[in-house]
């Protein structure tokens, strides 16, 4: 090895390094990833449960319930659309457990005409999951107050708006014959860190092989 040659093959063992350590980073986030799924559908898949009496946004999200209670007055209709029904509103009311806790209930999707028709309020049974849905971020507008029209289902916003604990039940299924269209909660996390992985182990290779064929050039010239 001649001198000239030190300061390529340090480049290339600290590139190859460096590109090593990005990807067994991903390889890492995605077994942290895949427990988080796991864990996620394991709490979807289990039997439903009482509404917890402190729930945790962090360990209770997804968490499947069953409660019985009254839907009280006042709702709050959130914009959105469905696929096979056009646009509509989700409609979330307060809904007054056994225990005397009020919190928010998603009943589900209505069509847009169908946004201020008279609803069941008074004693139901529902199921569904927990849920704090992240949905605003700074280009989010504030809610119509005036029209109540929201484009958001911030959870904070809406228990301040109708007087209830900031914890959100999305309706699965429901006692009440006029129930809206349920709208399940769905879980849809990105998980692409295999893909990042293969990514940062093929760069490390090809600057491998870089570094060896330039190594390679070095060495003809200095024969």
């Amino acid at each position: 090895m001649t001198r000239r040659m030190i300061l390529p093959l340090l480049f290339g063992i600290v590139g190859v390094a460096v590109l090593m350590n990005l990807g067994f980073w991903q390889v890492r986030r995605l077994a942290w990833k895949n427990d988080i799924v796991a864990e996620i559908e394991a709490r979807m898949e289990a039997a439903p449960v009482a509404v917890p009496q402190d729930p945790d946004p962090d360990r209770d999200r997804y968490l499947q319930v069953a409660a019985r209670g009254v839907i009280g007055p006042g709702e709050v209709h959130v914009y959105t659309s469905v696929p096979s029904r056009g646009v509509g509103y989700r409609i979330i009311v307060p809904l007054t457990l056994e225990d005397r806790r009020t919190v928010l209930l998603d009943r589900g999707f209505v069509p847009i005409g169908e946004k201020d028709a008279a609803r069941l309020t008074g004693p139901v049974r529902v199921e569904g999951a927990l849920d704090w849905p992240r949905e605003t971020d700074g280009y989010t507008g504030a809610p119509d107050t005036e029209n109540n029209i929201w484009l958001a289902r911030d959870v904070d916003m809406m228990a301040e708006a109708l007087d209830t604990e900031p914890v959100l039940i999305v309706t699965t299924a429901s006692d009440d014959p006029g129930q809206p269209m349920p709208m399940p909660v769905s879980v849809n996390i990105r998980n692409d860190h295999l893909g990042y992985a293969i990514t940062w182990f093929g760069l490390a290779a090809v600057w491998m092989v870089m570094t060896a064929t330039l190594l390679w050039r070095i060495k003809r010239r200095t024969n």
